[in-house]
């Protein structure tokens, strides 16, 4: 079976968690350090002929053209993680769609193909924004990856389907981000600062139980977490640093193993898997494996 790997392509100073210590407006202040961490996955990724689904900032995409570029010559699916990196939740549907409307486009013009997938940063499509999946169709998505069925402060829908699956009444397909049942309560295993924290050989067990389950899972990471010189900043909550830096310089190490453990695919190509997406005529799928 083969299971998505998704990137959420984005500077570390971009995050949910420096969002009040970071202002936008000083982003371009900041030393660029996606191009080094983006490069070390990438050639990971090559010599493990995998290919994976990269959730590109528009506002990233912007500056670094040829790295998208690369990512996509590279055999990758380029997705859409929005402008700004803003909160669904902070956003009214107008400034919503203006945000994705503008990334994807900007995507679509380093590429020359349209860009089927989104995610939302933080993952903030939750029971208060489901209209953002109204603007998704509209704008032409086919799929969304947004929606993780956990509770949490910030994020989740804690009582959603865990598979993939169309959503009723629509075209998009969700994706939601893979998690565990124990008992009554869904458990996080499939990325992120869960993965830093948990033991791998867990982090590991829990996506065999996932496997085994005959689902496919879908496994995130981000390119600052691959790097374990990503700069510790001021201001930061004790619980929001704990979050962002637990396990930060062993994630590249747990990140080559898991990839070496699991067949990797992009989150197109298992919907294309699961008869959830249709192959397009000019071989959309786009892989290093034939769909």
């Amino acid at each position: 079976m083969r299971h998505a790997l998704t990137i959420d392509l984005e500077e570390f100073f971009q995050i949910h968690a420096l969002s009040d210590v970071v202002a936008v407006d000083s982003w371009d202040t900041f030393s660029s350090a996606v191009e080094d961490n983006t490069g070390r996955i990438l050639d990971l990724l090559d010599e493990a002929s995998v290919s994976a689904t990269f959730f590109c900032l528009g506002w990233v995409a912007q500056r670094k053209r040829a790295l998208i570029r690369d990512i996509h010559a590279r055999g990758h699916e380029i997705a859409c993680h929005g402008h700004l990196h803003q909160l669904v939740t902070s956003q009214t549907p107008g400034a919503f769609r203006e945000d994705v409307s503008k990334a994807k486009s900007i995507l679509e013009e380093c590429t020359g193909e349209g860009v089927a997938g989104y995610r939302a940063p933080t993952y903030s499509i939750t029971e208060k924004t489901l209209w953002a999946l109204d603007v998704l169709e509209e704008l032409g998505f086919s799929y969304d990856s947004s929606i993780f069925p956990i509770y949490h402060d910030t994020y989740g829908i804690p009582d959603a389907i865990r598979h993939p699956h169309r959503l009723p009444g629509r075209r998009l397909v969700e994706f939601p981000i893979s998690t565990v049942q124990i008992g009554p309560v869904n458990m996080p295993v499939s990325g992120g600062g869960y993965f830093r924290l948990l033991p791998y050989p867990l982090t590991r067990a829990a996506l065999r139980s996932i496997e085994k389950s005959g689902e496919p899972f879908i496994f995130y990471i981000h390119p600052w977490e691959v790097n374990r010189r990503t700069p510790r900043m001021d201001g930061m909550t004790v619980l929001s640093r704990f979050r962002t830096y637990v396990g930060i310089t062993r994630s590249f190490g747990r990140f080559r193993s898991l990839v070496g453990d699991f067949s990797f695919t992009t989150a197109r190509n298992v919907l294309c898997d699961r008869g959830l997406l249709e192959t397009p005529a000019d071989g959309g799928c786009r892989s290093k494996a034939v769909c």
